[in-house]
Order: C-alpha cells, then sequence, then structure tokens
C-alpha cells in the first residue's frame, strides 16, 4: 500500500530545489532540454509526473499517464500547443501500472512513434490487459480467500476483476525493448537504464550522469513508498527481498548528487538519504509485524502493524493493495525461518512467531 514514510532524521538530508509545480497539461523546464509535465489522477496521488526530454526531431516521453478523456483532452492540447513544432520521437515506459502506460497506446498512434519498455514490463501488461472480460480465476479469489477476505470482499473482487485492461489504451502489437546497463542516446545526452525490482518486475529507471539526474518512476519517492505486493500469479513470490536489493543497487550505482525526477511527488536531492529512509522502514515493518505475530493472525489482522494510515473498509483497491503488502512482508519471514504458517480447516493461512 502507498503509505506515509514516517518522519526520520533522514528527511532532513532530503531537498525541493524547485519553486513552482507546472499545472496539469502545462510545461516547466526542471534541466536544459528535460520538461515536467502532470496529469491528474482520480486516486490519492492526486498526479503522476511526466518527463519530455529533447531529442532529434521532438522530445522523447517518458510515461504517459492514466487512460481517461482527461488525459486524452490534456494530451491533445499539449499535442496541438506547447508540442506542435515537433513530435514524440518515442514513448519510455519506467513499468506496466496504468498510470505509467495508460495512454502509451493512444500516443504511439496518433504520433506515429514507438513504445519503449522492458520486457517483462511489456509481457506482464499484455497478460493483465487480457484478463478483461474474463471471470477471476479460482486460484485469484482463493488467494484473497486464504488472506481472511469475507464473502462481500471477494464477490466484490470478482465483479472487479479485469479491471486492468479498462484504464489504458491498448496497448501496441510491438515495442522496442531496454534492458539493464543499455545507454540511451535520446538527443545530446546518455541515459543509463538502471533497473529495479520489487514495486514491479523489471522497472526502468533513467540514470543521465553528465547532467546529474535520475528519472526514478516509482522506484525511488521521496514522500510515499512505494507498494510491494505478492500477487495471485506467484503466491509464494518474496517481492520485498527484490526491493531492498533494488535500494542497495541504485545506492551504489548512482552517486547521491543526482537531482531525482520521481512519478510522484516533487524533485528532490537527498537520493541516499531517502533509500537509507525507505530500506530503514522496510526492516521497522518486518520487525513490528514479527513481534505482533505472539498469536496467530491472518494476513488481514496485521495491517495495523505494517501502515500507519487507517483503511477505508469500503475501498476495494487500498484492501488489495494492503492484502499483497502484508503477504509480501510475512512471506519475506516465512523465507527467512522467523514465523511460521498453518492453514486452518476452512482454507484460511494463520502466521504466528516462532
Amino acid at each position: 500500500m502507498t503509505d506515509e514514510a514516517p518522519v526520520t532524521h533522514a528527511r532532513a538530508a532530503i531537498s525541493y530545489p524547485l519553486d513552482a509545480t507546472p499545472a496539469p497539461g502545462a510545461l516547466l523546464e526542471v534541466a536544459p532540454g528535460v520538461l515536467w509535465t502532470r496529469l491528474p489522477l482520480p486516486i490519492s496521488l492526486g498526479a503522476i509526473n511526466l518527463w519530455l526530454l529533447a531529442d532529434d526531431g521532438g522530445h522523447a516521453l517518458v510515461d504517459t499517464g492514466l487512460f481517461s478523456e482527461d488525459s486524452v483532452s490534456l494530451w491533445e492540447r499539449l499535442l496541438a500547443g506547447p508540442l506542435a513544432g515537433g513530435s514524440l520521437t518515442r514513448v519510455l515506459a519506467t513499468h506496466l501500472h496504468p498510470d505509467h502506460i495508460g495512454m502509451a497506446g493512444w500516443l504511439t498512434r496518433r504520433t506515429g512513434c514507438r513504445l519503449w519498455m522492458t520486457r517483462l514490463e511489456y509481457l506482464q501488461s499484455r497478460m493483465l490487459a487480457g484478463d478483461s472480460g474474463r471471470a477471476a480465476p479460482d486460484e485469484a479469489a482463493g488467494f484473497y480467500h486464504r488472506a481472511g477476505w469475507n464473502e462481500q470482499a471477494l464477490a466484490t473482487y470478482r465483479q472487479r476483476f479485469g479491471s486492468f485492461g479498462r484504464l489504458l489504451s491498448p496497448l501496441p502489437d510491438s515495442y522496442r525493448r531496454i534492458r539493464e546497463g543499455e545507454r540511451l542516446r535520446i538527443g545530446e545526452y546518455d541515459w543509463e537504464v538502471v533497473v529495479g525490482t520489487g514495486h514491479s518486475p523489471e522497472h526502468a529507471c533513467l540514470y543521465d550522469a553528465r547532467r546529474k539526474l535520475l528519472i526514478s518512476g516509482d522506484q525511488v519517492l521521496p514522500r510515499i513508498s512505494s507498494n510491494v505486493s505478492v500477487h495471485p500469479t506467484e503466491p509464494d513470490a518474496d517481492p520485498l527481498a527484490d526491493w531492498l536489493h533494488s535500494l542497495g543497487k541504485l545506492r551504489r550505482h548512482v552517486p547521491d548528487d543526482v537531482l531525482v525526477l520521481p512519478s510522484h511527488n516533487e524533485p528532490f536531492h537527498g537520493l541516499h538519504a531517502r533509500l537509507n529512509q525507505l530500506e530503514a522502514d522496510v526492516l521497522d515493518a518486518l520487525e513490528r509485524l514479527k513481534q505482533g505475530l505472539t498469536e496467530p493472525r491472518r494476513a488481514v489482522d496485521v495491517f495495523a502493524l505494517l501502515f500507519s494510515a487507517k483503511l477505508r473498509a469500503d475501498d476495494p483497491t487500498q484492501l488489495t493493495l494492503a492484502t499483497g503488502e502484508a503477504i509480501a512482508h510475512l512471506n519475506h519471514l516465512l523465507i527467512r525461518n522467523e514465523i511460521s504458517v498453518s492453514t486452518d480447516e476452512h482454507g484460511v493461512a494463520w502466521y504466528q512467531h516462532l
């Protein structure tokens, strides 16, 4: 679940150098040849940041916004107005979530450019889009039943199943793969692909060493923590281990003096302080969880141990995110043999400290 991170000493090392924030659909230059625009989101995050990089013949776009009437209207205005002198040369997607790729199909068809993504992100997005129109599989419903969902929550899940595909314009049937360590020449500058995992399977960050810029996507956000979840397709996964590994990898590979351009909130300085804080928050949450399992609990019983914000009982999206993240923490402790799990006669999993 995306949750406000607690204030710690590391927060003092994070700063926000830009005085202004662009209105939705407006453009603001944050570095030579780098434009910032924002598109609204109908969720608590409020907006997503998109980045336009000066390229030969126009601009390369990083992320696209959610597919909606509002997004289409804003993109029509941008393409007819501030971007009318050139074209989109390519659309680069950091990862598969609909606020990042929702408009990718519409934009590539509208401008004739190609979609650039890592392979796992592209293939998984196509797979999830293919769920539209199908009934929820028994394995998926069973996953949430095992977590402790009641019948009303399961019925709502079945009704909403396949919603991913309704949040994005149909993706193009081909794409240009980008890979870990690849250097992409965009205009006059090289951007290195730095792949992170945990939040999504093969999330691409873009690092420009010459100008000291990092487009971090959702891999590093300054004020909120990215959701790290287990999903029904891989119920025994340990994405939290991947997430912790990626935080260390970014700390080792990207210097602290970059300006971080995240997908949500404002550009900031203090990359390493934020990475340290995110790591500390995970380790603290794992310890709270372990200490709170003195008696058997289901996944749905541990939300208060993990999240500072109270969940809305009537919000199925929050319930899904919180359950996935709770199971990610529980699986991590199980794999480390620090807790045990048993299944009752109803098929519900109960976890307890060893």
